[in-house]
């Protein structure tokens, strides 16, 4: 399993930096991570949902620590590299027409209608 793409969006607040949605293999779509300014330094947060009690609980993460290192290294990556650019650039790597042409279609991005939110399906 490959993270084919890492897409970002940052937030200028105290702990919360960036919303982020990321792609498994041009195949399989996770949105709603966040990368938080916590005590230690940055870290990746999955998706969560709050519960009646009021307690979050994730509603995907990674059930091994490779898988989770491999999550939290392309997060944090691509989290520099838009803030060294001094923004989020993710409107801006999208393909032009011309070039969507010519890519294959597991190389065209998933338009926002495409992509499923995993809260929707998992009631």
């Amino acid at each position: 399993m490959q993270i084919t793409e890492v897409r970002l969006t940052l937030r200028h607040e105290d702990r919360l930096k960036a919303f982020v949605s990321i792609t498994f293999d041009n195949a399989f779509v996770v949105r709603g991570l966040k990368v938080i300014d916590g005590n230690t330094g940055l870290f990746v947060a999955m998706p969560s949902r709050r519960r009646k009690d009021g307690e979050f609980r994730d509603i995907a993460h990674p059930i091994n620590n490779e898988t989770r290192e491999m999550i939290e290294q392309a997060v944090l990556s691509e989290y520099d590299r838009q803030f060294a650019l001094g923004g989020d650039t993710a409107d801006h790597e999208r393909p032009t027409p011309d070039q969507e042409q010519t890519m294959s279609d597991s190389e065209r991005p998933l338009s926002d209608r495409q992509l499923i939110h995993a809260e929707e399906v998992c009631d």
